[in-house]
């Protein structure tokens, strides 16, 4: 199957070709990402989500590669992304037994079906 042909970066004044799926260049990623991070994001969410749950989190995903809602199915897909069962806005915490490998359309799913993002969607 052929590749999409990549774009050019949206970032004004840019004429480099964003990287494949996204719309910013590497570089345009990058200061889009920071001023998500910096402008637009909970404040919350950052002090949550620091250098401690990326430790967390690589421990997890190191621990179970595989994502464990589609190994239910019969499917072995890699896990990308750690769910917190009982998210942190909810009172859960960091615990392994609240935590969750998922597979980014798994996780997507989960996260919709439980209202927490993306409701408008």
């Amino acid at each position: 199957m052929p590749y999409k042909p990549r774009r050019p970066c949206v970032y004004p004044g840019c004429g480099r070709l964003a990287e494949s799926g996204g719309q910013y260049c590497a570089e345009h990623q990058k200061v889009m990402d920071n001023r998500y991070y910096q402008y637009e994001r909970d404040p919350a969410s950052n002090k949550r989500y620091g250098r401690a749950w990326k430790r967390i989190r690589d421990r997890y995903i190191k621990a179970h590669p595989l994502c464990e809602e589609c190994q239910k199915q019969g499917n072995l897909t890699p896990a990308e992304e750690v769910h917190h069962i009982l998210p942190l806005s909810r009172g859960g915490g960091n615990e392994a037994s609240n935590l969750m490998a998922l597979c980014k359309p798994c996780h997507a799913r989960i996260t919709v079906e439980m209202g927490d993002r993306w409701h408008d969607r």
